[in-house]
């Protein structure tokens, strides 16, 4: 299950950590994408979060926090979460930045739910391209 840091401000998000725990679901993996940016906003500007980590832990999760935008934590805390058979529903909370790798998205709140036109489509690939290595 995937969930951003503004929508951790619903209600629903805690009903169901709640159920995770009563049930002692430890196949249960919820990832936190953690880059301080909702739809209008900076989560700080919107609501203020308190630590996700902390808060998870109160409602009995065990947590990870990770780099999100480097895969080797992302594996390896996956990895443990997986392997982990201890009645605790997992929670890796993922420190992102929002279009990471693209000059004109990074930590614009503007590209929520927005996509690019073709031209900036191309730029974006581009830029994603000469980023990683081709096997």
């Amino acid at each position: 299950s995937a969930l951003g840091d503004g929508e951790c401000n619903e209600g629903e998000i805690w009903e169901a950590c709640g159920t995770a725990h009563k049930y002692q679901l430890d196949n249960l993996v919820v990832f936190v994408d953690w880059n301080n940016l909702q739809l209008d906003g900076t989560c700080e500007e919107i609501m203020p979060p308190i630590s996700l980590a902390r808060k998870f832990e109160a409602f009995g999760f065990e947590v990870y926090e990770i780099n999100g935008n480097d895969m080797t934590e992302v594996v390896g805390a996956l990895d443990q979460a997986m392997t982990a058979k201890n009645g605790l529903p997992k929670c890796i909370v993922g420190k992102t930045v929002k279009g990471k790798g693209v000059s004109f998205m990074e930590n614009q709140c503007g590209w929520h739910g927005v996509a690019p036109n073709d031209e900036q489509y191309r730029q974006a690939m581009e830029e994603l391209d000469g980023q990683y290595v081709k096997s």
